[in-house]
């Protein structure tokens, strides 16, 4: 397996610290806003995966409205991650996710924990994602 170098491996570390920090922060235009035009994010099992940052956005705002009333704040952790360039020039990223849930007075809680599969286009400047999709531990089959 062919590694990628270690400035584009910090590149794409700081990458999704801001990234995930922005989701968090619920900076939905902003999360949206790192992947490609035509980007592919699929989060939730059973269901279409949003496409384009306007999908991206939109599918960001409609899944939260759930938590308008939940004071519940979530930490997205990502670690393990393994960077395989690929023929086409994008690069193959596999990040395990655990997901921490925290509300006023209570203890935080962890879920889910998540294998997260991205292509990244990276140039000399940028980095963003062509496409996510995660896979939750809990929903396997045989888990």
């Amino acid at each position: 397996m062919q590694a990628v170098d270690e400035r584009l491996h910090s590149r794409v570390i700081q990458f999704y610290a801001r990234q995930m920090q922005a989701l968090d922060n619920g900076r939905f235009e902003e999360y949206a806003g790192t992947f490609t035009e035509d980007g592919v994010f699929q989060h939730t099992p059973g269901t279409e995966p949003a496409r384009t940052r306007a999908g991206i956005l939109a599918e960001l705002l409609e899944f939260n409205k759930k938590y308008e009333n939940d004071p519940v704040q979530r930490r997205h952790y990502f670690s393990q991650v393994l960077l395989e360039p690929q023929a086409d020039g994008t690069i193959r990223s596999t990040v395990y996710a655990l997901i921490v849930r925290t509300r006023p007075g209570s203890r935080p809680e962890m879920w889910p924990s998540c294998v997260v599969n991205d292509v990244i286009v990276a140039d000399g400047t940028t980095v963003l994602l062509k496409s996510r999709h995660v896979d939750y531990d809990d929903l396997r089959p045989g888990v």
